[in-house]
């Protein structure tokens, strides 16, 4: 693979990445997949070395597991992560070299993942909810996110009290955040998509 971008990578993940997985450089808090932080550290530990690791994330976004055995949730192809501005509509999020998109992302992630080095925490509910997990499972115009895994929010509208209900314990598909944002954090999501739902379409 090619030598990436990190700062170009850091761009990506937090747009690609970021709503499936926490990396506390990058202030994403996603659930649906591995805590890169915690899978990376026990090995940078040991003496593994940020090359090794470079590898492993580039390998991994080719050669995404779509559906693991333990029937956890998989990691979508890269057409999905990382879909080329020739196959989607104009405005939505696109890459147009992939193999450069997912060397940068790779570099970025194989550099900074299990360092301890944190970000500042979202605190805008807007924020949050790009950074979390949520964009890329909901639409929500607002947010600019399309994700169809769960409801679509400008449709359903949700009160205020159903969207903090929801995120902190979480039903069906959608996991519990009440770990990984406090209680400020989740008034504030919950004022932001009950606020803005449906107002977009």
């Amino acid at each position: 693979m090619s030598s990436g971008n990190q700062g170009a990578g850091k761009q990506l993940f937090v747009k690609a990445c970021g709503t499936c997985h926490t990396l506390a450089d990058a202030g994403t808090a996603g659930t649906i997949g591995p805590n890169l932080d915690d899978a990376f550290a026990q090995a940078r530990d040991s003496g593994m070395t940020s090359d090794t690791f470079i590898q492993v994330v580039h390998d991994q976004i080719w050669d995404a597991l779509e559906k693991p055995s333990t029937g956890t949730p998989g990691m979508p192809r890269i057409d999905h992560t990382l879909p080329l501005c020739s196959s989607v509509p104009a405005g939505s999020f696109c890459v147009d070299d992939q193999e450069r998109a997912s060397a940068d992302i790779a570099t970025y992630v194989g550099r900074v993942a299990g360092t301890g080095v944190t970000t500042q925490k979202p605190t805008t509910g807007k924020e949050i909810f790009k950074t979390v997990g949520c964009a890329g499972c909901h639409t929500l115009a607002d947010a600019g996110s399309t994700g169809t895994v769960g409801p679509n929010l400008d449709d359903a509208m949700p009160p205020k009290s159903l969207v903090i209900d929801r995120v902190t314990n979480g039903k069906g598909q959608m996991p519990s955040f009440k770990s990984s944002l406090d209680a400020q954090q989740i008034q504030a999501v919950a004022e932001y998509v009950s606020s803005v739902a449906g107002k977009g379409k």
